[in-house]
């Protein structure tokens, strides 16, 4: 009798889709994936990141669980919504937030590049999203807050996180901007967001700047428009303290909060993954925390304010999403939601034809600051990976070049490409752009027809390698990875790994085809 109990209370257990779950890994979605805001609808997630110089801009994401997630659209695809002209990895989109109210999902958001602050809204998160609605009100990193019929706006124009209302529909703004918050005392006081629990409004901002420094602070008042009292007890996430000094996550903050079926509270916030002597590459990325929220009482997250790449916690029921296919093909005649071009591309350069990817060459470099390259990448997303790709000049023109790119900035990549020398020869090139140095590493001449390129990268190193028969590859050089460091080479972006074309020839005729891209990591 006891074994059939046994027996049907797990028959019972295993039935049961809502069983709670144990611990995940940091990040949820890995690579350049800054500044993350989130929004429920029922059971369903939505979030949004930074794309900064990169269109289409603001992907989004969705989810069931907080954990895994899957890229569904991006808030900005067409170039009357945004224009990234002259955008380098210093400008462009700054932090958006989503918001959900009464059927309408809202994005708001900068292009420091153009015209400051706007909003744009829709009512399906993975379909097209309203034309641009600019805000009078300053300052970056604005969210929106609904309450009783009535949109406030919070941003940090003069480094004050300043409170307004507004039309969402229009953008008027219904109120003058009043100041409601400094913060700590931490530099750039950023990122703010409204939440209301048992009566209290709750601020939460970042300080510190996105580096080494950054924390998360909060405030709360009994009127939105204040006085806000802080926590004694901020920063409430950050790992700038001692303990934290040897952690593989640094530069933790810019986060917002969410509530879950469940009652279960969490945070979504960026990070970054240092290596190679605390230097990172892969941009600041999206973790995932959980928050323990009591009544009337302040949030404590993951219990001491401090987070890890294995979190050992319950979570929500997990449902993950099918596993990416390591070969993109180019078969289907379009890119993927992954792929994405610096600054608004052009158009005609890029076409599918007899299951390759085309690209056109123009005389627009990867060291062009204004303009846009023959160029489309996607994110490392991982310390360890290899990225293989198969690349062919035909028709070209003698100086025609194509092949794969590890792109950090305009001032900083490593590339790895066949160039069209004379009618019957052509090369292959590893060459770097460090700052004001720009160096042929390695040149070796190879018989025309299709050129196997591959990058493997691990901590220290990104290796090169090359093959002409599909199967023996062989090393052409190494590079060292810090050099295309944040730290190294600035900016608020993290290496995309692209596909490109130049040509040195504005008469060109040419082209590159490229027949597929393999991307795998550990």
């Amino acid at each position: 009798m006891k074994k059939f109990l046994l027996i049907a209370g797990l028959i019972a257990c295993l039935s049961c889709p809502a069983q709670t779950q144990q611990g995940y890994r940091n990040p949820v979605i890995p690579g350049f994936h800054p500044d993350p805001s989130i929004c429920r609808v029922g059971e369903d997630f939505y979030l949004v990141t930074s794309s900064f110089q990169y269109f289409p801009g603001v992907p989004v994401f969705h989810s069931k669980d907080l954990i895994n997630w899957k890229q569904i659209g991006h808030c900005l695809t067409r170039p009357e919504q945004v224009n990234l002209n002259g955008a380098s990895v210093w400008g462009g989109i700054f932090a958006p937030t989503i918001r959900y109210h009464e059927g309408v999902f809202y994005m708001i958001t900068t292009n420091v590049t153009d015209k400051g602050n706007f909003l744009v809204h829709t009512t399906d998160p993975a379909g097209e999203w309203s034309d641009p609605i600019p805000i009078k009100q300053g300052g970056i990193d604005p969210s929106l807050y609904f309450e009783d019929g009535k949109c406030y706006l919070v941003s940090n124009p003069d480094n004050y996180i300043t409170l307004c209302q507004i039309n969402p529909k229009t953008g008027e703004q219904l109120t003058e901007s009043k100041r409601i918050w400094i913060g700590t005392g931490g530099r750039f006081p950023e990122g703010p967001h409204i939440y209301k629990k048992d009566n209290w409004y709750y601020l939460l901002i970042s300080e510190g700047g996105t580096e080494y420094g950054h924390k998360i602070t909060i405030a709360r008042s009994r009127y939105i428009d204040g006085p806000y009292e802080q926590n004694p007890a901020n920063p409430i996430l950050t790992h700038i303290n001692r303990n934290m000094q040897s952690s593989p996550i640094q530069g933790v903050g810019h986060a917002d909060i969410i509530q879950a079926p469940d009652e279960s509270w969490w945070t979504v916030f960026l990070a970054f993954r240092p290596q190679s002597d605390m230097h990172h590459l892969l941009g600041r990325e999206t973790f995932l925390a959980p928050v323990r929220w009591d009544k009337n009482a302040w949030p404590v997250i993951n219990g001491d304010g401090s987070i890890s790449l294995e979190m050992d916690v319950p979570t929500l029921p997990q449902q993950p999403f099918a596993t990416k296919p390591v070969r993109t093909n180019f078969k289907n005649g379009k890119l993927g939601l992954e792929w994405v071009h610096v600054r608004n591309p052009h158009p005609e350069n890029y076409t599918f034809d007899s299951n390759k990817l085309r690209l056109k060459p123009t005389p627009i470099t990867l060291n062009d600051f204004k303009d846009s390259p023959t160029l489309v990448c996607r994110r490392q997303e991982h310390i360890d990976f290899t990225a293989t790709t198969s690349v062919q000049l035909q028709k070209a023109s003698s100086g025609d070049e194509a092949g794969l790119t590890v792109y950090m900035s305009e001032t900083s990549h490593y590339d790895l490409f066949v160039k069209q020398l004379s009618d019957k020869k052509q090369a292959l090139i590893l060459r770097y752009r460090l700052g004001e140095l720009s160096h042929i590493e390695k040149e070796i001449v190879l018989p025309k027809g299709d050129v196997q390129i591959r990058v493997k990268g691990n901590r220290d190193f990104y290796s090169f390698e090359y093959a002409t028969n599909g199967k023996t590859f062989h090393e052409l050089g190494r590079m060292n990875t810090r050099y295309l460091s944040s730290e190294t080479a600035g900016g608020f972006t993290g290496i995309m790994l692209g596909l490109y074309a130049v040509s040195s020839n504005p008469s060109s005729k040419g082209y590159a085809e490229f027949e597929y891209f393999d991307y795998s990591g550990e």
